[in-house]
């Protein structure tokens, strides 16, 4: 058994923190979004090796050497998909696909990483107005599920609804339910290859909500349940087979 320690990198674009935008974003995340994401996670995977990573970190901070250490990458982006590099996009997935784990949260699901795993639009139906969002548990039998209180109240977030264009999931574990009275699938797991990714929706820039206890402890059961790092980190190949190939 590999006994080395569980590495997690937090990655966000870091636009928002830049810009200061919206003006309260300095005051509700002083290390940026991804740094209240990797101190929740510190919390439920204190042995682990955290670190983060930008968009304007040298290729985004998401190299060779980096991505061949890491055991699951969590993903926050909104307003600069276009501007990740394609060939970062190229060497995510390929990680993926041999066995990295991929959390994406929030407006991830315009990735450029997360709608090429899927191969759909992963569009979706939104309003900002700062509603009560219920998180609730679906399949309560699902690791990501264990320990967490059904429903998760988010006092103000951005209104995630249906149609959330996504292939079927593996697992729906959480639909979420708005003040405005839309649903939405709010946390869906994928198997890509030998990668395992889990979408969580809750986390907009504008509010608080990655310092909520409930919400730091789905997105570390997600990391729990993604990694794998006990797995040769090797694509799935495809090869020709000469007949009776098993005679030996």
């Amino acid at each position: 058994m590999n006994d080395k320690k569980l590495k997690i990198v937090v990655w966000n674009e870091g636009v928002h923190e830049a810009r200061n935008e919206p003006a309260t974003m300095a005051e509700m995340y002083p290390d940026g979004m991804h740094g209240a994401i990797a101190e929740g996670l510190r919390g439920f995977h204190p042995e682990a090796e955290i670190s983060t990573a930008t968009l304007a970190d040298p290729e985004h901070g998401l190299s060779e050497e980096v991505l061949e250490q890491t055991d699951v990458l969590l993903w926050w982006g909104h307003i600069a998909h276009q501007e990740v590099s394609d060939d970062v996009v190229e060497r995510v997935q390929r990680h993926v696909l041999g066995g990295m784990g991929l959390v994406v949260l929030h407006s991830g699901h315009f990735a450029k990483i997360f709608t090429r795993l899927l191969g759909t639009t992963c569009s979706l139906k939104w309003r900002n107005e700062g509603e009560r969002e219920l998180v609730w548990t679906v399949k309560p039998s699902h690791p990501i599920a264990a320990g967490v209180e059904s429903p998760i109240l988010i006092p103000k977030q951005e209104m995630y609804g249906e149609l959330f264009d996504i292939p079927e999931p593996d697992d729906l574990i959480f639909i979420s339910s708005f003040a405005g009275g839309e649903v939405f699938r709010s946390g869906v797991t994928f198997t890509r290859g030998k990668g395992r990714i889990f979408y969580f929706s809750p986390g907009d820039q504008e509010y608080p909500v990655y310092h909520q206890p409930q919400i730091q402890q789905v997105i570390a059961n997600g990391v729990g349940w993604a990694a794998q790092p006990d797995l040769f980190r090797d694509p799935p190949a495809v090869a020709n087979a000469p007949l009776n190939w098993y005679l030996g």
